[in-house]
């Protein structure tokens, strides 16, 4: 029953109802965090043989290196290799850094800013109003590092197959001032969607006024699926070299969600022109990153196999918890016309688009009845959703039946706001 095409008595009625129900949920007096992508303790368990990976008088490296000492900016040997099988790269097209990818695209983008790239036309910060292309919805630290560093962000909306490209080139093909796209290609946060290889090529082929365009691939998911195996996505550094652009993109990954959140390894993958610049202003930056805890995972994982056996545990975990909010969604909201969501294969997120004017309301409801949700508007550039419409859901840190109460108290949530809305409106 659509709620939208019935009339006002009715609709007044069931108002009543919902009101009720998030009134009788509010006073069960439960707190639930629901903001962030985070993995759940069952998760981080299973990473704890890695604890004993390396011992006392285990720390030499397989030529010979003490692991302990300085040196090696770009990551032990044997991390390479292995990043450059998560990445589909070349150990020499490979950095590999501490625990966070979002530090390492961070700095990247600070050498841009600062520096300037190898083939292009100094410094960022020296030329007129730079620009970056940003998806929406998107991911809220992308937007943040963007407007620190002083860039102009342009949101480009996502559509089921990857960015709106028509848009997104006829935003590169004139303006010298757009230098570059941050994205997260698969698993897309929140919606869960995968870019198609047709997206992927347009992206390689495109042509770009400024010469030192880049694209920030963030693959924060590549691996992080929810039972049926990875989703395949086109290898971008492969698709720009068959299209001579191969200095494009940077591809950036990490451990973080598969590890551990605040121990994991992460690592760049870029062509070698890319590499040997970013050597250049690196050298100035580090004496080398934590070695020991890079061998500790390859020690751990084995090769990309032992990893991806490991993803499988991961998904007999978080799986239900997505499989709950869905259900919930289905089961409160379905047919009602409030609102769409996504049903993500992988990654971390559920996206939920409500009626436009409704997305804060229930942020605020929510937090009232003791559900915190991400911030309205932070999955936009600048905090500002244009439609007042998008939300995200973060099930995976709740164990399930803390995700079930949640998922109640968020669709009341919908359901208040949004009949407070056509109330207003009639």
């Amino acid at each position: 029953m659509d709620l939208k095409t019935i009339d006002a008595p009715a609709l007044a009625q069931i108002e009543r109802d919902a009101a009720d129900r998030y009134a009788d949920l509010r006073r069960r007096n439960i707190q639930i965090d629901m903001t962030r992508g985070k993995p759940a303790p069952e998760q981080l368990d299973l990473s704890d043989p890695m604890l004993t990976a390396v011992g006392p008088g285990d720390c030499i490296g397989e030529d010979g290196t003490d692991y302990r000492n300085y040196g090696i900016w770009n990551g032990i040997p044997e991390a390479r290799r292995f990043f450059a099988a998560y990445l589909e790269a070349a150990s020499d097209e490979v950095v590999v850094g501490g625990n966070s990818a979002i530090a390492m695209m961070y700095d990247a983008l600070a050498r841009a800013v600062f520096f300037g790239l190898a083939d292009g036309d100094g410094p960022w910060r020296d030329q007129a109003g730079v620009k970056m292309l940003c998806t929406v919805p998107g991911y809220d630290r992308h937007f943040r590092m963007c407007e620190q560093l002083g860039l102009e962000m342009i949101p480009v909306e996502l559509t089921e197959t990857g960015p709106d490209m028509d848009r997104v080139e006829a935003l590169v093909a004139d303006d010298a001032a757009v230098k570059g796209l941050i994205c997260v290609p698969k698993y897309s946060n929140p919606s869960g969607i995968t870019y198609a290889d047709a997206a992927v090529d347009r992206l390689a082929a495109m042509r770009t006024a400024a010469p030192d365009f880049r694209i920030f691939w963030d693959n924060a998911y590549a691996y992080h699926h929810h039972g049926a195996g990875p989703a395949p996505l086109k290898n971008i550094l492969e698709a720009c070299k068959a299209a001579g652009t191969e200095n494009r993109p940077l591809i950036f990954g990490s451990t973080s969600k598969i590890t551990y959140a605040a121990g994991g390894v992460a690592a760049m993958a870029a062509s070698r022109a890319n590499i040997a610049d970013a050597y250049d202003k690196i050298f100035g930056s580090t004496v080398g990153p934590e070695k020991i805890n890079q061998l500790r995972h390859v020690r751990f994982f084995g090769d990309l196999d032992g990893m991806l056996a490991h993803m499988e545990r991961h998904a007999v975990l978080i799986a239900p918890k997505f499989a709950a909010v869905d259900a919930a969604l289905e089961h409160h909201l379905g047919g009602k016309g409030l609102a769409t969501w996504s049903k993500p294969t992988g990654g971390y997120f559920v996206g939920v688009d409500v009626m436009p004017g409704c997305a804060a309301e229930v942020v605020r409801l929510a937090g009232e009845a003791g559900v915190k949700l991400t911030e309205a508007g932070a999955l936009y550039p600048y905090g500002r959703d244009p439609r007042d419409s998008t939300l995200r859901i973060a099930p995976t840190m709740p164990p399930l039946e803390e995700i079930e109460h949640a998922m109640a108290v968020f669709c009341a949530c919908v359901e208040l706001a949004c009949l407070q809305k056509l109330k207003s409106a009639a």
